[in-house]
């Protein structure tokens, strides 16, 4: 049976006027989006980080209840109701990552990340944060570069997790600015100008494991793109690990249907006025939900010296939360909790535990 015969809308699809719904040109007019820690918010994250720095606890068994805040409890509520309900993202502002250590900086965003969700690990090693930081000169048609580690620019796609987060260490020299592009309105979209292409959206697509994982125990998983459980958007989208998956045996070929609603949903992604872009200030942090936005990066010029080039940390979080989703959404077979590997997969943890070491790039071959 073809994939796309799997799933029928039970009822005629309907736009989303959510504020999930949002369009670039209109959120860049104003700030609503930006949150500016007060002083006595700031106080506390560094007084925290401090101590987190000089206790240096396994950042696999840490909890959130050794660090909890007072000051920013409010705010770290807030920034859950917009990743969660809202707009689904924020950007905290005011960080003085200048006059920290790398080491404090990470400790303070470990701390937040503790507060909003649990961390996942990012790679077989299990490192907890991840520094996106160019270690090669491929490009990314190259299908063994590292999106994290290439300065070349990134499509539109969703990540592995309930949320995404990035922490700015250092930008880069020129470039490299972040892209938010919402679901909903992408979805609204498709339903006004071809509503008979958008139920595919909902039906389950292969997507290729292998490219994204060497070590994945599948050549692919399957999920749909958009999920509306209950009347809840929620979005897993990035054509491009669709389209590869095509080259494994046994994976049913696209319709010409589903090609062209793939084709029509990066076109509309990247229409002028659809996405919002940021450019990364140092301590700036980004709260993103996989659920509700897509993100890709624009290429950028790095400084040669190593010590001055375009560093983030990305942390990856389960967040429990109410929303719900059919069983499999998304790639929650590739979920790794913190604590341990994958089940059924035996590796030597070497990740990067200790918060002196997490925010160092990894810079051998095999991670560029």
């Amino acid at each position: 049976m073809n994939i796309a015969a799997a799933i029928t809308p039970a009822a005629p699809l309907e736009e989303i006027h959510t504020e999930a719904a949002w369009r670039g040109d209109v959120l860049s007019k104003g700030d609503g989006w930006i949150y500016q820690l007060s002083a006595e918010e700031l106080a506390e994250l560094e007084e925290l980080g401090t101590r987190f720095v000089e206790a240096d606890p396994d950042l696999r068994f840490v909890q959130k209840e050794e660090y909890p805040l007072t000051a920013c409890a409010e705010a770290v509520l807030e920034w859950g109701r917009d990743v969660d309900s809202g707009r689904g993202f924020v950007l905290v502002r005011g960080l003085r990552t200048h006059l920290y250590s790398d080491a404090l900086s990470a400790a303070i965003y470990y701390i937040l990340g503790l507060h909003m969700g649990d961390p996942i690990r990012q790679n077989e090693k299990g490192d907890l944060i991840d520094s996106v930081y160019a270690t090669s000169d491929k490009t990314m048609d190259d299908p063994t570069a590292k999106s994290s580690k290439v300065r070349d620019g990134l499509v539109y796609h969703s990540d592995s997790s309930d949320i995404v987060a990035l922490m700015c260490l250092r930008p880069a020299k020129e470039g490299g600015a972040s892209c938010l592009v919402s679901g909903a309105q992408i979805y609204n979209e498709i339903l006004r100008r071809r509503p008979d292409l958008a139920p595919l959206l909902l039906e389950p697509y292969h997507w290729d494991w292998r490219r994204q994982d060497v070590r994945a125990p599948a050549d692919t998983y399957t999920s749909p793109i958009i999920d509306l459980t209950d009347g809840v958007f929620s979005m897993y989208a990035g054509s491009l690990y669709i389209l590869t998956a095509q080259d494994y045996p046994g994976v049913p070929k696209l319709t010409d249907a589903q090609i062209e609603v793939l084709k029509l949903f990066d076109e509309i992604a990247y229409e002028p006025g659809m996405a919002i872009e940021m450019d990364f200030r140092p301590g700036d942090i980004q709260w993103l939900s996989n659920y509700a936005a897509l993100h890709a990066r624009t290429g950028f010029d790095d400084y040669p010296e190593p010590q001055r080039r375009r560093h983030l940390l990305r942390l990856w979080l389960s967040r429990q939360g109410d929303r719900p989703v059919i069983d499999g959404f998304g790639k929650n077979g590739v979920v790794q909790v913190r604590h341990k590997p994958r089940e059924g997969v035996t590796v030597d943890d070497q990740g990067f535990f200790r918060i002196k070491d997490a925010p160092v790039p990894r810079l051998l071959a095999d991670h560029g």
